[in-house]
């Protein structure tokens, strides 16, 4: 049996990332000032984030069925080192070995080749994903909700194609 590929953003998708902004910005006012434009840079904002409602135990029931081999495609920060590093820890902290050597980090996920992309935004080459995009949660650029709100709207698709 082929399994389809399923690639998962982390930021909006696994992690709730709008939270951890908000965090971070009430905890300290100047880095409002200093990051407000580009909050991924903020040093240690991807280290421990909560999860979205749903997802860790949405991605381990996928993984469960069998019918899905499982990727992480994140965007990593070009202007915040760490992030990569902290993406990965918070990987392993939730999914243990699940994706291990597993995990693709890109700025154009355009290039990935596979049956699906979760994510909550267009960008980084997720409009142009040669598959198709499960337009995933909160889409703040936009204002709007994704054609999937939650976990549980993403699992009826994935266990119903």
């Amino acid at each position: 049996m082929n399994k389809k590929i399923v690639y998962i953003d982390m930021d909006g998708v696994i992690v709730d990332f709008k939270k951890e902004i908000d965090l971070h910005f009430q905890k300290d006012i100047s880095l409002e000032i200093h990051y407000r434009d580009n909050p991924d840079e903020i040093p240690g904002i991807f280290k421990n984030p909560q999860p979205v409602v749903g997802a860790i135990e949405s991605i381990i029931k996928l993984s469960e069925i069998g019918q899905y081999d499982l990727f992480i495609a994140t965007s990593a920060t070009w202007g915040n080192v760490e992030s990569a590093m902290h993406k990965r820890e918070w990987i392993e902290r939730y999914f243990g070995d699940l994706f291990k050597k597993k995990m693709i980090i890109t700025h154009r996920k355009d290039l990935l080749l596979g049956d699906y992309l979760i994510d909550d935004r267009e960008a980084n080459g997720a409009k142009h994903f040669k598959g198709e995009l499960i337009s995933f949660g909160w889409a703040y650029e936009k204002d709007e909700w994704n054609e999937y709100p939650t976990w549980e709207d993403v699992l009826k698709k994935l266990l119903n194609d």
